[in-house]
């Protein structure tokens, strides 16, 4: 909480992070890798931004709602939604740049199929009513 009793602006992007993380785990994809699968490339934050659109206060319950909206090459955008139970509106919207990175070689890496196949199956089971 700040000051002003708003729940603060880091709050908002450590939300972010775990409706994205949440996300991945969903996925099954490995945030941390592991040794059977070093040869996939880590997933790793390189671009956020937040509009904060209302105040969050205590107390509250939020929701978040997040999906993948554009697919390139090396990298992936995620757009996160975050509504207030309590003022039963959208107060936050995110936007977050997710590269594959070869921590190994120490570079970008092209998104693995099995990463870009298990996207576009969760956002195909999320769209289906």
């Amino acid at each position: 909480m700040d000051a002003a009793g708003h729940v603060n602006n880091v709050v908002y992007l450590r939300w972010f992070e775990h409706a994205r993380v949440v996300y991945l785990d969903e996925l099954h994809y490995p945030i941390v890798m592991e040794e059977d699968k070093d040869d996939w490339p880590g997933v790793i934050l390189a671009k956020q931004d937040c509009k904060y659109l209302r105040p969050v206060t205590y107390p509250d319950q939020i929701t978040l709602g997040i999906k993948v909206t554009e697919m390139q090459e090396d990298r992936f955008i995620m757009h996160c939604h975050m509504y207030s139970k309590k003022h039963r509106r959208l107060v936050a919207i995110a936007n977050a740049t997710i590269v594959t990175y070869d921590y190994r070689h120490q570079r970008k890496a092209p998104v693995p199929d099995v990463l870009r196949d298990g996207i576009h199956q969760l956002e195909q089971k999320a769209s289906t009513p």
